[in-house]
């Protein structure tokens, strides 16, 4: 007997059905998330003792950060895309499991090249977060998505947040390798949880995979952001930095030609180039530099020696225990970000959030005499970072395809990663040239720290100003994906 088709009401049904079990879905999502971002924050206690532990120079065990870095930016656009096309839950699994054994390898690494590779395959689950906002995207009641996608998005400065102190305890007090077994542990209990409680959605993309293009955006991502996170170690008028921005741009280029005349694009670059999908994507790297600047210079004005003048002698351990209440700021904010998005709009929410962290910077240049100012400053840029976060899914999903929101939020989280990135070379290089003497050695001067202070707010500022240029206010209609094989695809309303 067969069934009778789909009235236009039967998408509606279908997520009405679903809200007892939404509660456990968006768990298991966003602890997936803290998870990720924990994994990325692991080697931060370790990067003094990196060279002796890899047996290396300071310069080679670096790529152990870097690795992490450059497969997290590769694998979110693709694992995005291959998402849509084969099933979120199923590539989501995917990405844990890459965490997994990465992690393991780690944990079984005394030498730099298993841990480079290691800590490669942990770059891969960088697709969990976009990939988790899309399955909220096709599981959530609409009136559940503002919510819960801003608990998701703001997971990723929980996680590192929260990280921090737990993984510089572990660090000083048991053997590093244990950083890895219990990263390890906790991804095979986010498998189990995401098998046990998450369904797999009937949303597909469709199409073939765009291989070429994927290739393509990898040779050129790579190109990029090697050439911005060695180029201070290489120098930035060297051969091989200068290289490979050149080749960064004539692949992107030649990338970007491909995408449009493709029929099966990897990323939509015109999705892409409507003014609300760009907009929020420019200032996802603006707000993704801001985030990573306070994340570089408050644990090293905390650590710095009393005897400078401006330093706090704290342990790395005490430091990672005064960054930690940010974490809890951007879980708290959330709620809060997701009312002011259901009321006002995320463009509204976004440009709040950007101010928040100005004037967060802003305190910083004048409040760095003691720990509980530090304090204060890190929770205040918090807060901004929490608003921020949480309106960018609602603003890029609002102006998309439902079948293309998991390439569309991995496109979005590569913006964040590419911000990052820079920060770390831009302040990098200002805390490296702006110096003062202590004993033989030279360390950040506290102008430096300043200058990096105003850097970040100005960061902020720009991202505000961007936000400003978005389309009108007014509280993003997002429609929920259609459940049932062969119900229309609803498709986002900007």
């Amino acid at each position: 007997m067969t069934s009778s088709p789909p009235t236009p009401d039967a998408p509606d049904a279908a997520v009405a059905a679903r809200p007892q079990r939404s509660g456990p879905v968006v768990a298991v999502l966003a602890f997936g998330g803290i998870v990720v971002s924990l994994m990325q924050t692991l080697v931060v206690p370790l990067v003094p003792d990196l060279p002796a532990l890899l047996h290396t120079s300071a310069s080679d065990a670096s790529w152990a950060i870097t690795a992490t870095l450059l497969a997290g930016a590769v694998a979110t656009p693709v694992l995005g895309r291959l998402g849509d096309m084969y099933g979120k839950r199923r590539t989501l699994l995917l990405s844990l499991a890459m965490l997994v054994v990465g992690s393991v390898v780690c944990a079984l690494s005394d030498a730099l090249a298993p841990m480079i590779v290691g800590r490669a395959l942990q770059g891969f689950s960088a697709g969990v977060i976009p990939l988790g906002i899309s399955i909220m995207r096709d599981e959530l009641p609409a009136e559940r998505l503002g919510s819960a996608m801003a608990l998701m998005s703001s997971s990723l400065g929980v996680g590192g947040a929260l990280g921090l102190p737990g993984a510089a305890a572990l660090a000083e007090h048991a053997d590093w390798h244990v950083l890895f077994w219990v990263s390890a542990g906790l991804g095979a209990v986010v498998i189990a949880l995401v098998l046990a409680l998450v369904p797999e959605s009937s949303v597909r993309g469709g199409g073939q995979f765009d291989l070429v293009g994927a290739v393509g955006l990898s040779i050129g991502l790579l190109c990029l952001l090697l050439a911005v996170s060695k180029g201070a170690d290489w120098g930035w008028t060297d051969g091989v930095t200068l290289g490979l921005f050149g080749a960064a741009v004539v692949v992107l280029l030649l990338w970007g030609r491909w995408e449009l005349r493709v029929s099966g694009p990897l990323v939509d670059l015109r999705t892409t180039a409507r003014r609300q999908v760009l907009l929020t994507n420019l200032a996802s790297i603006v707000i993704g530099f801001a985030m990573f600047g306070m994340s570089l210079v408050l644990p090293q004005l905390l650590q710095m020696p009393e005897a400078t003048g401006y330093g706090l002698g704290r342990s790395m351990m005490t430091a990672g225990l005064c960054l930690g209440p940010s974490g809890l700021v951007m879980m708290a904010i959330s709620p809060l970000s997701a009312r002011i998005t259901g009321t006002w709009g995320p463009k509204v929410s976004l440009m709040l959030g950007a101010g928040v962290i100005a004037v967060g910077y802003g305190m910083g240049v004048f409040l760095m005499d003691a720990v509980w100012q530090i304090v204060i400053i890190s929770c205040v840029i918090g807060a901004g970072i929490g608003l921020a976060y949480s309106a960018m899914p609602a603003l890029i999903m609002s102006a998309v395809p439902v079948s293309e929101t998991g390439a569309a939020n991995g496109l979005n989280t590569l913006m964040r990663s590419i911000g990052t990135s820079t920060a770390s070379a831009v302040v990098g290089v200002v805390l490296a040239h702006m110096t003062t003497a202590f004993g033989p050695y030279q360390v950040p001067s506290l102008n430096g720290f300043r200058t990096a202070f105003v850097i970040g707010g100005g960061a902020a500022l720009v991202a505000l100003a961007v936000a400003a240029l978005l389309p009108g206010r007014g509280p993003a209609r997002l429609t929920a994906a259609p459940q049932r094989p062969g119900t229309p695809r609803a498709v986002a309303r900007g």
